[in-house]
């Protein structure tokens, strides 16, 4: 019989809490928070992850240079919100392709939640496989570039010329920025 202490088993990790309100029109979802996030328990806290940067350039507020606990309460005021895909998950380090028995957030209530919600952003690949479910909720939907730093094919200008696509007006030209009325 096998001994089940030589077995190396991972335990299961839960994300972070959702960073949203009444008042949020564009929701980024990440996959799963990275070891550095769960341990600070903080989105995107590894240093070299590029979202507070992006995020920052797309809002036109340097959220990156204030604390943490400031940075929630100016990015829901621009009505962005956070969270991500996974509620759950096994995983030995930070990449998604490390992610075992994956159990997604429950998005049932997102409407409920956040009423005014029309465009989900999704930080790379991983989590923009959940885009058409949205997209068939009637959400607009983006797939952006990983700001994680195991993604660094594109330049940051490179990132955050698709970024720029979370400030569009989803009802006006999606070519065209928003002047100020969406964020």
């Amino acid at each position: 019989m096998p001994n089940p202490l030589d077995t190396p088993t991972s335990a299961t990790l839960t994300g972070l809490a959702p960073v949203i309100d009444a008042g949020t029109r564009i929701l980024v979802l990440g996959s799963f928070p990275g070891a550095a996030s769960l341990a600070a328990q903080q989105y995107y806290a590894h240093p070299r992850n590029q979202f507070w940067r992006l995020i920052s350039s797309v809002i036109g507020e340097d959220l990156a240079a204030l604390p943490y606990a400031e940075r929630l309460p100016r990015l829901l005021a621009h009505h962005v919100g956070l969270w991500d895909v996974l509620a759950a998950c096994e995983r030995e380090g930070s990449l998604d392709s490390a992610i075992r028995k994956p159990a997604a957030n429950d998005f049932e209530r997102l409407r409920a939640l956040c009423p005014r919600l029309e465009t989900v952003g999704f930080n790379g690949q991983a989590s923009g496989k959940f885009a058409p479910q949205f997209a068939q909720h009637g959400y607009r939907t983006v797939v952006l570039p990983s700001s994680s730093p195991a993604h660094m094919a594109l330049s940051f200008e490179q990132k955050l010329q698709v970024w720029r696509q979370l400030a569009v007006d989803p009802g006006e030209d999606r070519a065209s920025p928003v002047q100020g009325s969406l964020l």
